[in-house]
C-alpha cells in the first residue's frame, strides 16, 4: 500500500512539472506574436497627390468677332502648325471691303484734285499773284487729303486682313485638340473682349506629360530638383510608374490655413496610356537603402507588461551598454551611480532613468561612436536613436537587444548593430 502511494506521489509530481513547463511554454510563446529581423530595402518618402497635365497647353482665341461658318477639327484630332481649325463668316466683311474700297477711291481723287490745285497755287505764288496765307492754306488742305487717303487705305487693309487671315482660326503649334468649345453657326467674340472665351484647347505633345502635385510646407524641404518620384494612377490600379522632379514653384498656395507648394514632375508617356486630368498618388523618394536589416516599427515600440519597471530598466541598461563605446559606457555607469546615490528610492528618479532609456528618439551621447562595420559607411551615428528589441532566450526568459535606428517609413525601420541578428525571432506584440 505504501509502494502504491509512493508511485502515485511520483506520478503527481511528474504531472505537475509537465503542467508547469507547459504553462511556461504557453506564457513564453502563445502569449506573443513574433516577427523576424530580415534583410531588405527601405525607403523614406514624402507622399502627395497630383493631376496629370500636358507639358504645354495653348488656348486659341478669336482675333475678330463673327459667326462660325465651318469647323474642320474635333476632339483628339492631330494638328500641325498653321492648320485651319475653323472659319468665320465673311459676308459682311466683303461688303464692308467694297464700301471701303470706294472710300479709298474717293479719298485718292480728293487728294489728286487738291494736289493739282496746290501746284497751281505754287506757280501763282512765284508771280506774287496770291498771298502767303492762301499758299499755306492750300498746302494744309493737301496734307489733310493725304491723311484721309492714308486712313482710308489703312481701313481697307484691316478689312482685307480680317477676311484673309483673322476669319481663319489656325493652330499655332503642332499637337492635338484637347477641347473644342464652339459649334457651327455660333457667334464668337474677339479675344481682347472681356466676354471672349477659348475656342480650342490644344496640347503640344502628349508623349511627355507632367504631374502637378501640392506638397505640404512641412515636407517641401525634402523635395529637390531631379529627385526620383514613384506614382500610381487611380485609373490604372496595380501598376507603378516613375518620374523626375522638374520644377518647384516658390509661390505657395494657402487653402484653409494650409500652406502647400506646387511641384512639377516630368512623366514619360511614350506608350500614350496617360491622359490629361488623371489623378495620381505620388511618392517622392527622399532616401533609399538596400541590403539592410529591417524590423516592423511595432517591435521597436514593444515593452513587456510581465516585468516591473525596475526589471525593464535593468535589462535595457545593460543591453544599451553593449552598443556603446568605452567612453560612453563609463559616462552611462557614472551617471547611473550618481543618480542612484542622490535619489535612491525616488519614483521620479526611477521614471527618469527608465524614460531616458526607452524614449523613441533618444539621442546618442556626445562621445564619439564607431560606425557599425556592416554598414560600410564613415557617417557618424550622432543623428541615430537607440531602441530595443525583445525576444525569448534559450531559457524561456525575456531578453532584450539594444540597436541603433536608421531611416524609417510608416511601417518598418532600419536597425544598425554589430551583432549578427539577421533572422532572429523577436517579439512584435503581446496577445490580448
Amino acid at each position: 500500500m505504501k509502494i502504491k502511494n509512493s508511485v502515485f506521489l511520483i506520478l503527481m509530481i511528474i504531472l505537475a512539472i509537465l503542467i508547469l513547463a507547459g504553462c511556461n511554454a504557453r506564457n513564453n510563446n502563445s502569449t506573443y506574436d513574433f516577427t523576424e529581423v530580415l534583410r531588405g530595402t527601405l525607403e523614406r518618402t514624402v507622399t502627395s497627390s497630383g493631376t496629370l497635365t500636358p507639358v504645354s497647353i495653348v488656348s486659341v482665341l478669336a482675333q475678330m468677332s463673327g459667326k462660325v461658318e465651318k469647323i474642320y477639327v474635333d476632339f483628339n484630332d492631330q494638328i500641325t502648325r498653321g492648320q485651319t481649325l475653323a472659319v468665320l463668316n465673311t459676308d459682311m466683311l466683303r461688303l464692308r471691303r467694297e464700301q471701303q474700297r470706294a472710300a479709298v477711291v474717293k479719298a485718292r481723287a480728293n487728294y489728286e484734285l487738291q494736289s493739282i490745285s496746290f501746284q497751281n497755287q505754287l506757280r501763282l505764288a512765284e508771280r506774287n499773284l496770291i498771298s502767303d496765307f492762301e499758299l499755306k492754306t492750300g498746302r494744309t488742305t493737301l496734307n489733310i487729303h493725304a491723311a484721309e487717303l492714308s486712313a482710308a487705305e489703312a481701313s481697307f487693309n484691316v478689312i482685307e486682313t480680317e477676311i484673309n487671315q483673322y476669319a481663319y482660326i489656325t493652330s499655332p503649334i503642332d499637337g492635338i485638340v484637347l477641347e473644342r468649345n464652339i459649334n457651327e453657326g455660333q457667334n464668337v467674340v474677339e479675344g481682347s473682349s472681356m466676354n471672349s472665351t477659348s475656342l480650342f484647347t490644344l496640347a503640344e505633345d502628349l508623349r511627355e506629360m507632367q504631374i502637378e502635385a501640392n506638397v505640404d510646407e512641412l515636407d517641401i524641404a525634402g523635395i529637390r530638383m531631379g529627385q526620383n518620384v514613384r506614382f500610381t494612377l487611380e485609373a490604372l490600379p496595380g501598376r507603378t510608374y516613375f518620374g523626375i522632379v522638374k520644377k518647384i514653384h516658390l509661390m505657395p498656395s494657402v487653402v484653409d490655413n494650409v500652406v502647400a507648394y506646387r511641384v512639377i514632375i516630368k512623366a514619360d508617356n511614350t506608350d500614350g496610356i496617360f491622359l490629361p486630368g488623371m489623378t495620381c498618388q505620388v511618392e517622392f523618394i527622399q532616401e533609399q537603402k538596400e541590403n539592410i536589416l529591417i524590423v516592423p516599427n511595432a517591435a521597436l515600440r514593444y515593452v513587456p507588461s510581465t516585468l516591473n519597471r525596475e526589471e525593464i530598466e535593468e535589462k535595457v541598461f545593460h543591453a544599451t551598454l553593449d552598443i556603446m563605446s568605452e567612453s560612453e559606457r563609463r559616462a552611462a555607469i557614472e551617471a547611473r551611480n550618481a543618480r542612484q546615490a542622490t535619489a535612491s528610492g525616488s519614483a521620479g528618479s526611477q521614471q527618469g532613468g527608465l524614460s531616458s532609456l526607452l524614449m523613441p528618439q533618444m539621442p546618442v551621447r556626445r562621445a564619439p561612436v564607431q560606425q557599425p562595420r556592416q554598414q560600410g559607411s564613415r557617417a557618424s551615428a550622432a543623428g541615430q536613436s537607440i531602441r530595443t528589441l525583445w525576444y525569448i532566450n534559450n531559457d524561456g526568459q525575456l531578453g532584450v537587444i539594444a540597436v541603433r535606428i536608421g531611416i524609417n517609413n510608416n511601417s518598418h525601420s532600419e536597425i544598425i548593430t554589430d551583432r549578427d541578428i539577421e533572422g532572429k525571432r523577436i517579439i512584435l506584440r503581446e496577445r490580448i
